[in-house]
């Protein structure tokens, strides 16, 4: 009430006091409403809890909550410049308490703000999680090697890539401001990378012939694995999104594949939670590439210490 008399000049006070009387008269008949109807039990419409109770018939009701929960504050350390140990000390100097998750994250125990976290600014440390930070352990590149980052903005996994060893990397994004955010992330963390604004289905306009070591194929989604940082997925995408997702999936891994070396890599990364974009889409391509072999299929689904991904590491035949 306070809040409603503070807004245009008090104007909606007496509605929004209408409402809660009228609530507080029918509050009985509409909590059991809540109960009976799916979508606002669950808060998800009701193709999504279709989709993940076909998909994970043990399991959905765990995903659903965790989706509906607040996400955890995961932090990269850049282990160039500092150790998980060192920077977990810094932690809590500053009086921020943290634990190790992962290879070189830590799980913050409260969110704070970036200008909190020590040497932020310094490039120590990112904010990803636990979950993404597998796309480059799994790529695992190695110095020297030739690597493209297909999809990359806002270049968490760029940056992670270049942490792990001394590469040649290119950073593609279609969007100029997500590329903004690619040479800003790179600049802040002190890493070298060549950026370019394209459509990295469209080949002959940025590539310039030399084959890659290895490829992360970061493809559009339907980002069905990371609602509980952008509630507003839920809703906003349709359930005819997916064939679009797909089709723009299958597009970018076959312009991609050519570009890779024999006997190189490439790992195909989602963070959906939907077997089209996933299992389906990889079976798919390797039955149109039988020079393709999956070495590596890691299904994350979205629980305490990280959210909902999938990726498939495979390699081109030598």
């Amino acid at each position: 009430m306070a809040a409603a008399a503070e807004v245009a000049g008090g104007a909606f006070k007496g509605l929004v006091n209408g409402v809660l009387r009228n609530y507080l008269r029918q509050r009985e008949a509409l909590e059991r409403a809540l109960l009976d109807d799916d979508e606002a039990r669950h808060q998800h419409p009701a193709w999504w809890l279709k989709r993940l109770r076909r998909g994970y018939p043990d399991c959905w009701q765990q995903i659903v909550a965790f989706a509906n929960r607040q996400p955890p504050m995961t932090l990269r350390v850049n282990q160039r410049r500092t150790s998980v140990a060192e920077y977990g000390r810094r932690l809590q100097s500053a009086g921020l308490l943290a634990r190790p998750v992962g290879v070189a994250s830590l799980v913050l125990a409260r969110a704070v703000a970036v200008d909190a976290l020590p040497g932020f600014a310094d490039g120590l440390v990112s904010i990803q999680d636990a979950g993404a930070q597998r796309a480059a352990e799994l790529l695992a590149p190695r110095a020297g090697q030739r690597v493209l980052d297909a999809c990359a903005a806002p270049g968490g996994k760029t940056c992670h890539l270049l942490e792990l060893a001394d590469i040649e990397l290119l950073a593609l994004d279609v969007e100029e401001s997500r590329v903004r955010k690619i040479r800003d992330n790179l600049r802040r963390l002190r890493l070298s990378a060549t950026v370019v604004l394209a459509d990295c289905r469209r080949t002959a306009d940025w590539w310039d012939g030399r084959p890659f070591d290895a490829i992360l194929a970061d493809v559009p989604c339907s980002s069905s694995g990371v609602v509980r940082r952008h509630p507003d997925i839920k809703y906003l995408r349709r359930e005819s999104d997916i064939r679009r997702f797909v089709h723009l999936q299958r597009e970018i891994i076959d312009a991609l594949w050519p570009l890779l070396k024999a006997g190189g890599r490439m790992l195909y990364a989602t963070c959906s939670l939907f077997a089209e974009e996933n299992a389906a889409q990889i079976d798919a391509f390797l039955f149109r590439q039988p020079a393709a072999r999956r070495l590596i299929e890691e299904r994350l689904l979205p629980e305490e210490e990280h959210d909902g991904f999938y990726y498939a590491l495979l390699e081109k035949a030598a």
